[in-house]
């Protein structure tokens, strides 16, 4: 935790405008950033948590992790000639703080406890629904496939981002609330919406689409040649020690990846990415501590091939150039013809985005044309007892954003239970 000195200086920085664009523009949440830091001025820790607690419930976890440039940051009005204040840090200080003198979310309530409603995946989408549901009185129950809550906040975001001791603090807090949970339980195999369906009164489906997406190129299925998200879940790494390692994609999870690797023993690890520097989806912060960590990257650089016999031996790569085309509201890489090189490596790992798990395809539920949950603006799918938010209905791919999703289909449960 900063120094209580520091963050209060940071947070007279705030000139609590009245338009809050931080808010009302760069935050996913819709946090009332102005309000809570007027509160750090003033002191007054117990007030700001309340005031965050209206619309989240991640406040360290978001405060650690978010894209804090891309969104409330970077529409920091002071951020136009200066520096934005650092929302992400007394955002994080908050929930510290809120951890540490047991601020609770809210009291219990038990208005609606005659109303069950079952939550598939513990992960930010499926802890915030919780949270909201809980909040409104409802019994909630969290049915988890592994042995604890969290789902990518402990098992795909590293230690050195975000510890998971703050995670499960943050999580005993919404368990506290009269969350019951259902550990060791995975939908289709365990678990079957069926029976769900005969029990609860409501369904949220929130259990995330964590399988890498392919490229379609030759040599994807050698030995040797990883999902990002799936290395980074199961911690089924081989042994990187004195290799070569070759990382392909932009995002956090391609950072997390790397710098996890090289923490491993790697002795080279290189970030390979189709666009310029300025297009990477990852946060410029995680961008930064990558290369001084000796991350190497290569921009503008295509994959074309994986070439080995049964494992990888080397990638063939392409150069690329970035293009202004009709209908893309940014540049594209176009390849460079016969700007083709070779490149050694032992290992490559996929960071390129993740896809739902084939299993979705069995729930007689509607799937959009990229196979995630069909979902209308209320979060319902084609079943109307059934709701579905996150990852799984390809809701942008940030923890705030999962968590807005998860909000979203908390009022609209109860929107439906009301109704109903």
């Amino acid at each position: 935790m900063e120094n209580i000195k520091e963050i209060e200086e940071k947070s007279k920085y705030c000139l609590n405008c009245p338009v809050k664009p931080c808010s009302n523009k760069g935050c996913p949440l819709g946090n009332n950033i102005p309000a809570f830091i007027k509160a750090v001025k003033e002191k007054d820790y117990k007030k700001a948590y309340e005031i965050l607690s209206e619309t989240t419930v991640l406040e360290a976890v978001c405060g650690r992790i978010c894209p804090h440039t891309k969104q409330c940051e970077g529409s920091c009005v002071r951020g136009i000639k200066s520096s934005p204040v650092s929302i992400g840090e007394l955002e994080a200080f908050i929930g510290d703080i809120a951890i540490k003198e047991n601020y609770k979310i809210a009291e219990k309530n038990t208005k609606n406890q005659d109303k069950k409603i079952a939550i598939i995946g513990g992960g930010p989408a499926g802890l915030t629904a919780s949270a909201f549901l809980l909040k409104k009185g409802y019994s909630v129950t969290i049915y988890e496939k592994y042995d604890y809550l969290g789902g990518l906040l402990i098992h795909g975001i590293p230690e050195f981002r975000l510890p998971k001791e703050i995670v499960k603090q943050t999580i005993q807090k919404i368990i506290d609330l009269g969350l019951n949970v259902n550990y060791n339980k995975e939908l289709g195999k365990n678990l079957f919406l069926d029976e769900l369906e005969k029990e609860y009164d409501a369904i949220f489906l929130a259990f995330g689409a964590n399988i890498t997406t392919k490229m379609g190129i030759d040599g994807e299925d050698l030995e040797g040649v990883y999902g990002g998200n799936q290395l980074l879940e199961h911690q089924n790494h081989p042994d990187y020690t004195n290799k070569k390692v070759a990382i392909i994609g932009g995002g956090n999870v391609a950072m997390d990846c790397a710098r996890t690797i090289k923490r491993l023993g790697a002795q080279e690890v290189r970030v390979i990415y189709r666009r310029a520097e300025e297009q990477m989806p990852a946060e410029v912060k995680e961008i930064q501590e990558a290369k001084t960590e000796g991350i190497q990257f290569l921009f503008q650089n295509n994959i074309v091939k994986i070439i080995g016999n049964k494992k990888v031996e080397k990638l063939e790569l392409i150069k690329t150039e970035l293009m202004q085309k009709e209908g893309e509201t940014r540049k594209v890489p176009v390849n460079i013809p016969d700007s083709n090189y070779i490149l050694d490596m032992d290992y490559v790992i996929m960071a390129l985005g993740s896809m739902p798990e084939e299993f979705v395809k069995s729930l007689g539920i509607d799937l959009n044309r990229w196979g995630y949950i069909q979902i209308d603006d209320k979060n319902r799918t084609s079943n109307p007892k059934i709701f579905a938010g996150g990852d799984i209905a390809g809701s942008k791919g940030t923890v705030a954003w999962a968590a807005r999703s998860g909000r979203d289909a908390a009022n609209s449960i109860d929107d439906y239970l009301n109704k109903k």
